[in-house]
């Protein structure tokens, strides 16, 4: 039986397992399944985001802890600790980027030499680095298969969005994706209330809730070219609550593509806040192509 469809086809669960750990369950929920599968793990916990029961629960032999930026430290750790492999997973606060951030001198280094500072590229940078010392990185959605958005109405019953509503908040988000400004919008029956951007979900839906309308849609989508061992999107009863608040009554996920933190949770919550859960295919409408 395949560990997940996400792992390239030389992958060997024998050799160990770099978890570079952010803020959020998403680092635990992976961390236990990959236990699970009995697979050797070892930590790189960032200090001010990753959990603290998640560190304790790693041996002190199998476990570092550096500060955001520490780069260098960072490679000597998976290094020492053995790694083959690496995956990111969990959130650094936005904020992190500008203000508390400590770059050693390699960090340092790779930072002056981007011309574009942004997640794609300082992530992209860290995984070279990682690579040139033997550590390859893994597709983020590796191992938790069954937590991914399906394909249809995940909340049963029939679609209760309006068509077109849905396929322009698609096409709009698409497009938001592709300029690299965020992975979400809100729109209502043509027209786009409010865009993801730096802050995150949750920001995006509090500016929504200043829109007492109801028929409001979430999109959460990807890049036509994302990489998915640098950023996958999530969704979480943390979002769904936000949704509540917002009167924000639908969510559309890219199927395949979303992870849902706690799948089952997370769709019984949406039940029970009568918010319709709709997964959908990403090649549903082309990035250059505008909905009638």
């Amino acid at each position: 039986m395949s560990l997940s469809r996400f792992l390239p086809p030389d992958y060997d669960p024998s050799l160990p397992v770099g978890i570079l750990a952010g803020r959020g369950f998403y680092p635990s929920l992976m961390v236990g399944r990959m236990r699970q599968h009995g697979i050797p793990l070892r930590l790189v916990a960032l200090d001010g985001e990753t959990a603290p029961d998640l560190i304790e629960s790693f041996p002190k032999e199998h476990r570092t802890l550096i500060k955001v930026g520490q780069l260098g430290r960072m490679l000597r750790a998976m290094e020492s600790m053995g790694c083959s492999y690496a995956i990111m997973v969990g959130q650094v606060r936005p904020g992190r980027l500008f203000k508390g951030l400590h770059p050693d001198f390699k960090a340092f280094r790779i930072l002056r030499s981007l011309k574009q500072r942004n997640a794609e590229t300082i992530y992209g940078a860290v995984i070279a680095e990682m690579e040139s010392i033997g550590v390859h990185t893994l597709d983020a959605r590796c191992f938790i298969d069954d937590q991914l958005a399906d394909l249809g109405i995940m909340t049963g019953g029939k679609v209760r969005i309006d068509p077109h509503t849905l396929d322009h908040g698609i096409f709009i988000a698409t497009e938001v994706a592709r300029l690299d400004i965020g992975q979400g919008v809100v729109v209502k029956r043509g027209t786009v209330l409010c865009t993801e951007d730096f802050d995150g979900t949750d920001a995006m839906l509090q500016r929504a809730g200043k829109y007492s309308t109801r028929g409001k849609l979430l999109i959460k989508t990807v890049k036509p070219r994302q990489d998915y061992r640098i950023d996958v999107p999530v969704f979480g009863e943390t979002t769904l609550r936000h949704m509540k608040e917002a009167k924000v009554e639908f969510a559309a996920l890219a199927a395949d593509r979303t992870i849902l933190i706690n799948k089952p949770a997370v769709i019984e919550l949406a039940r029970k806040l009568r918010i319709q859960l709709i997964g959908f295919d990403t090649t549903r409408i082309s990035p250059t192509e505008t909905p009638a």
